[in-house]
C-alpha cells in the first residue's frame, strides 16, 4: 500500500494519496454508496472505488487518519482495511474467508430449499408441508440469508439503497406475506381466495443469488491470477556471505549492499550488481526473450529471473518494493484497481438504479390494486416481488470490471502491463502510432563504429571522456566505453552543462571551452567545419549512423559515428500496424540522413528528425488536432512529455523509471508485436464489456415489464418471483463467463 504525498500550492494543505482494501461490498450500488460516503466525509476530496478489486482510492487531507475513514464506513456496513502490515494479503486472507463463508451458506441455503421447493411445487395444498416449508425457511433467510437484511437496513438508515435493498425487500414481503396466509388462511377463505403461500419463491430467490455470489467471488480470484503468478516469483529466503560465512536468511532481512550466493536453478531473490562469478540468467518474464543472458562481473540482475548454470554472487542494489519485480506487481495492482471511464457512466447508472426500480415496484403494487379485481392484493404483490428481484444490478455492476481484470491479466500474460483501465478501453481506438527512434525501433545500445580526429593528441580523449562521462545521453555511454577500450583516464573538467535536444558543453583547467553533440549545436556556438568533414558525415549518416562532433571554441576536433542496431521485430510490427490502417510515424533528436535510413529499413514513411523533447508532445498535440487517436511508444526521459500528452501511452520495459511512471502501459519485452498485441487486446476488451452490457440489461428490459404483469392482459402469464430469481442470477453468469472468455482470445 504506497502513499504519495501531493502538496496544493494555494491552500498549502498536504493531501494523502492512499487506497486501501474494502470488505462488505456486494454489488456496483454498493460501491457506488462507498464512493458517495467517503466523498462527502469532511476532509475527503476524492474517493473513487473498484468494485471488482474491492479497493478504494482515496485523496484526503493528512489531517485525518485512516481510521476515521474505517469509521464512516463501519457505520453503514463496510470497512476498510487500514491497520495491517500487509493490507494485500489481509485482504486476501479476509476474501478467501468470505468465499468459503458464502460457500457454506450457499450450499447450506440449496440443501434446506430443496423440500421447501418440492413441497411448494408439488404439494402446494398440503398444510402440513406449508408448516414445515415455513420453519424451513427460517434460517435460510434469516441465518444463511441475514447478510441481504443486515445490510439494507444499514444502507436505509443512511437513505441508501442497493441490491441488498431489493432482495431484502422482495423476500422478506414474500415471506411475511405466506406467513400470514399459513397462520390465518380464514381471512382470505372469508373473501372467497385461495391463500397462496410463497416460501420456495422467498428461499430459491435467496440461494440463486447466492450461488451469483458465489461464482462472482470465484471469477474474482481467477481474474487476479497474474498477481498470484507474479508474487510466486519473489522467493521468501536467500543466501548472502557475512564474515566470509555463507547463511540463509529471509528475504525481509536483506539489506542494500549484502553479498548475495546464487546457484544454479535458483530465482535471483533481489536487484544487483554480478560481483564474482559468472552464469547464464532466464530473463524471459522480463524481456521475453527466451535465450539466456550471460551474465559476468559488473552485469545487473533482477528478482524473480532464474539462474541457468554456474554460481556467482552479487551485491545487492534494489530490495523490497525497490526491484524490478515489485515495481511489475505494483504496477498490475494499480491497474486492475483503475476505473475505466465507462465504468464511472455505469456506477453512476447502478446508483439512480435501485431508486428507479423501487418506484417502478411501487407503481406496479398501487397498479394492481387497482386494476386487479378480485385478486388485486395477490397479483400486487406478487409482481411488485418480481419486478424488485429481477431488476437486482449485480450483473451491470460487474460487466465492465470484470472484462478489464481479464484484460489486464490476459496483458500481463503477454508481456503488456496496462497501468490504467482508461487506456485499455482507448487503445482500439488508435489510428496513428508515434515510435521514438533509439530504444524502440532499435535495441537501444549503441556504439561507436567510426571515429575520425583531427589531432591524435591522447588530451582531446581524455577531455571528451571526462564530459561523456557526466553525460546521462544513451550515446554518452557508447563514447565513454569505446574511450576507455583505448586505455584512456579523464581529464578534469569543469562547468559540465547538458544542452538538451543538442548535447554537452565543459570547460578544461585552463578554461578551454569544449563541445560534444549534434550539427545544430556547432551552429549555435558559430563553429563552422570543412567540406571534407562535412562529407564524411554525410557518407556515415547515408548509412543510419549518427554523427556527433567534438569541438572546442574554433573548431571540430572529432567527428564520431554511433550505430544503433535495429531490433528483429521492428520492421514487422510496423507492418502489421500498417495493415491494420494505422499510421506509424517515427520522432528522432537524429539527423536528417540517419533517421531515413532506419524509417527505410522498417518501412516507415512519416518520420522528423532532429526532434526537440518539447517537439515531440507538440507533434502528437498536432496529430491530435486533426481528430486522430495518437499512441506515442517511448523509452527516454525525453520521451515523458509526449508521451503525457498522447490517448494512449506505451512505454518499454528496459526505459527510464520515470518514463513508465507516465505511461499507461508498458512492455516488458522489446519485441515491438507486442504493440499490435496491446491494441487487439483493448479492441478485445471493449467488445467484450460492450456485450456484458447487452446482457446485464437484457434481463432487465426484458424482465421488468413481464414481472410487472404486462403479458397478464393478453395471456394471462404473471411471472413467478422465484423464476425472476433465477432470470437475475443467470444475467450474472452470463456477464462473469463472457468476461472470462477472454482468457482463451488469440492476440
Amino acid at each position: 500500500m504506497e502513499t504519495t504525498d501531493i502538496l496544493i500550492p494555494k491552500k498549502k494543505t498536504k493531501i494523502a494519496k492512499q487506497s486501501f482494501p474494502v470488505t462488505g461490498m456486494t454489488c456496483a450500488a454498493c460501491a457506488s454508496s462507498v464512493e458517495s460516503i467517503l466523498t462527502h466525509t469532511e476532509g475527503v476530496s476524492n474517493a473513487s472505488v473498484n468494485f471488482a478489486s474491492s479497493s478504494v482510492l482515496v485523496e484526503y487531507d493528512q489531517a485525518l487518519a485512516p481510521t476515521d475513514l474505517q469509521n464512516a464506513l463501519q457505520a453503514v456496513g463496510y470497512d476498510l482495511i487500514v491497520d495491517a502490515e500487509d493490507p494485500a494479503e489481509a485482504q486476501e486472507n479476509l476474501q478467501r474467508q468470505h468465499y468459503q463463508s458464502i460457500k457454506q451458506r450457499t450450499i447450506w441455503a440449496a440443501v434446506l430449499t430443496l423440500p421447501v421447493f418440492i413441497l411448494g411445487m408439488f404439494y402446494m395444498d398440503w398444510i402440513p408441508g406449508r408448516w414445515i416449508s415455513m420453519v424451513l425457511s427460517v434460517p435460510i433467510l434469516f441465518w444463511f440469508g441475514r447478510s441481504f437484511y443486515i445490510n439494507a437496513f444499514k444502507q436505509a438508515r443512511h437513505g441508501k439503497a442497493s441490491m441488498d435493498t431489493l432482495v431484502a425487500l422482495s423476500t422478506g414481503i414474500a415471506f411475511i406475506f405466506s406467513v400470514f396466509n399459513t397462520l390465518f388462511p380464514d381471512f382470505w377463505h372469508a373473501r372467497g381466495i385461495h391463500p397462496h403461500v410463497y416460501y420456495e419463491a422467498a428461499t430459491v430467490i435467496i440461494t440463486f443469488i447466492s450461488l451469483g455470489k458465489l461464482l462472482e467471488e470465484r471469477a474474482k480470484s481467477n481474474t487476479s491470477s497474474a498477481i498470484k503468478k507474479l508474487m510466486g516469483l519473489q522467493t521468501k529466503t536467500l543466501k548472502v556471505i557475512q564474515n566470509g560465512q555463507e547463511m540463509e536468511m529471509p528475504i525481509a532481512s536483506v539489506q542494500k549492499g549484502f553479498t548475495i550466493v546464487v546457484r544454479p536453478g535458483e530465482k535471483i531473490p533481489v536487484d544487483g550488481e554480478v560481483s564474482e562469478g559468472s552464469s547464464f540468467v532466464d530473463e524471459s518474464m522480463i524481456t521475453g526473450e527466451p535465450v539466456p543472458v550471460e551474465k559476468t562481473k559488473g552485469d545487473q540482475v533482477f528478482a524473480g529471473t532464474v539462474n541457468q548454470k554456474g554460481s556467482f554472487q552479487f551485491v545487492a542494489k534494489k530490495v523490497g518494493g525497490e526491484t524490478l519485480l515489485s515495481q511489475i506487481i505494483k504496477m498490475v495492482q494499480e491497474a486492475q484497481g483503475s476505473k475505466a471511464p465507462v465504468q464511472k457512466l455505469v456506477d453512476k447508472i447502478a446508483g439512480v438504479f435501485v431508486p428507479i426500480v423501487m418506484v417502478i415496484a411501487i407503481t406496479t403494487f398501487i397498479t394492481w390494486m387497482l386494476v386487479g379485481g378480485d385478486d388485486a392484493f395477490t397479483h400486487a404483490l406478487l409482481t411488485s416481488v418480481a419486478v424488485l428481484v429481477i431488476a437486482c444490478p449485480c450483473a451491470l455492476g460487474l460487466a465492465t470490471p470484470t472484462a478489464i481484470m481479464v484484460g489486464i491479466g490476459k496483458g500481463a500474460e503477454n508481456n503488456i502491463l496496462i497501468k490504467d483501465a482508461e487506456s485499455l478501453e482507448l487503445g482500439h481506438k488508435t489510428n496513428a502510432i508515434v515510435l521514438d527512434k533509439t530504444g524502440t525501433i532499435t535495441k537501444g545500445k549503441p556504439t561507436v563504429t567510426d571515429w575520425y580526429w583531427e589531432d591524435g593528441n591522447n588530451y582531446y580523449k581524455q577531455v571528451l571522456l571526462a564530459i561523456e562521462s557526466q553525460s546521462e545521453h544513451p550515446l554518452a555511454e557508447a563514447v565513454v566505453a569505446r574511450l576507455k577500450e583505448e586505455g584512456l583516464q579523464a581529464e578534469a573538467v569543469t562547468g559540465f552543462q547538458s544542452i538538451t535536444g543538442m548535447g554537452a558543453e565543459a570547460q578544461s583547467r585552463d578554461g578551454e571551452y569544449f563541445y560534444i553533440g549534434n550539427q545544430r549545436l556547432l551552429h549555435s556556438k558559430g563553429i563552422i567545419f570543412s567540406a571534407s568533414l562535412e562529407k564524411q558525415s554525410s557518407e556515415w549518416r547515408s548509412q543510419g549512423k549518427t554523427v556527433i562532433f567534438f569541438a572546442n571554441d574554433t573548431h571540430v576536433l572529432a567527428l564520431l559515428a554511433i550505430a544503433d542496431e535495429i531490433k528483429e521485430s521492428s520492421a514487422e510490427a510496423i507492418k502489421t500496424l500498417q495493415s491494420r490502417g494505422i499510421e506509424v510515424y517515427m520522432l528522432t533528436g537524429d539527423n536528417e540522413q540517419t533517421a531515413k535510413a532506419v524509417a527505410d529499413q522498417v518501412g516507415i514513411a512519416h518520420f522528423q528528425a532532429e526532434v526537440m523533447p518539447s517537439d515531440k508532445a507538440a507533434f502528437v498535440e498536432d496529430l491530435q488536432s486533426q481528430g486522430k487517436v495518437v499512441a506515442m511508444v517511448g523509452d527516454g526521459i525525453n520521451d515523458s512529455h509526449a508521451l503525457a500528452q498522447a490517448d494512449v501511452s506505451i512505454a518499454m520495459g528496459k526505459g527510464s523509471d520515470i518514463t513508465m511512471d507516465v505511461a499507461k502501459m508498458t512492455l516488458i519485452t522489446s519485441d515491438l508485436q507486442a504493440i499490435p498485441k496491446a491494441l487487439q487486446l483493448s479492441r478485445k476488451t471493449v467488445r467484450g464489456i460492450k456485450q456484458n452490457l447487452f446482457w446485464a440489461f437484457i434481463y432487465n428490459v426484458i424482465g421488468i415489464p413481464i414481472a410487472a404483469g404486462a403479458l397478464y392482459f393478453m395471456n394471462g402469464f404473471l411471472l413467478d418471483p422465484m423464476i425472476a430469481g433465477a432470470a437475475m442470477a443467470f444475467s450474472s453468469v452470463s456477464v462473469v463467463a463472457n468476461s472470462l472468455r477472454l482468457k482463451a482470445a488469440k492476440l
